[in-house]
């Protein structure tokens, strides 16, 4: 299978992201010489670097706040994909047609997983935040036995819109309170990257709760600390970070990505 020429991270911001730690390592563990390149991009300098990636035969990763855009501008995307409406992971194909993936839902799944022991049965989630992140944690979800998620955000329409789309497993509420009381409850919005703001007061989480925060920082976020402090088992977003960008670098190259080279190359605080 051949690979991409040149691998890029695209978002804005972008300089807190590990993933170009965690791919360099990976790339080298692979024998691949190729470097991993995080882009922090104007928005109005979107589409024209999406032709510039075309003629480099580029492949890459997408973040906050290009997930949806990207989604729009591929040729073709995976079901997976398509069902989340956001896309994570990029390449182009052999007569350059840009095409597009979700691993974050199984990064997500990962996550849960990391904390939980096994893939969750019978569990109500709740999800604080209706973007592409929340879409993925809906994913998911909509694939375990038997649960049910709550869905909360600032904008009450963005969560209806959402949850419409995973109406099998998925309906907003207004009361954030729902959410504080589910037996897994997810942080799907940037709240907490640049600062110590909790999207979610942990002391009205339920006793006995799991929480996981898909933001990650180096020592993990203030609101799993607090959470943990509590008595919660939580995890911050490193597992799902790690399971996606291995999951990435699989569609990219075609061959298993070294899931401890790149635990290795996160920094511990």
């Amino acid at each position: 299978m051949r690979g991409p020429e040149r691998l890029v991270l695209l978002g804005h911001p972008v300089e807190h992201s590990l993933s170009p730690r965690m791919q360099r390592a990976a790339l080298k563990s692979a024998g691949i010489a190729l470097d991993y390149e995080a882009i922090d991009i104007d928005p109005l300098a979107f589409d024209s670097l999406i032709g510039r990636l075309r003629e480099l035969n580029a492949g890459g990763n997408v973040t906050i706040p290009y997930k949806e855009r990207m989604r729009i501008a591929c040729d073709e995307v995976t079901p997976i994909a398509d069902l989340v409406g956001a896309v994570n992971t990029f390449w182009f194909d052999e007569r350059r047609r840009l095409i597009g993936d979700n691993t974050d839902v199984g990064g997500f799944k990962a996550a849960v997983r990391d904390v939980m022991g096994s893939d969750p049965s019978e569990l109500t989630v709740g999800v604080v935040g209706a973007g592409g992140a929340a879409a993925a944690v809906l994913a998911a979800i909509e694939s375990w036995d038997r649960c049910i998620a709550h869905v909360y955000n600032r904008t009450p329409e963005r969560a209806r819109i959402l949850c419409e789309r995973f109406r099998s497993v998925a309906n907003p509420v207004d009361d954030i309170g729902a959410v504080a009381g589910a037996q897994l409850v997810v942080n799907a919005t940037s709240v907490g990257l640049r600062d110590d703001a909790f999207p979610l007061d942990p002391s009205m989480i339920a006793p006995g709760a799991v929480v996981v925060d898909l933001v990650y920082r180096p020592g993990e976020t203030a609101w799993v600390k607090a959470a943990r402090t509590r008595g919660h088992r939580s995890r911050d977003g490193i597992a799902m970070l790690v399971e996606q960008g291995a999951l990435a670098f699989e569609r990219w190259f075609g061959v298993t990505a070294d899931r401890a080279a790149m635990w290795e190359a996160i920094p511990k605080s």
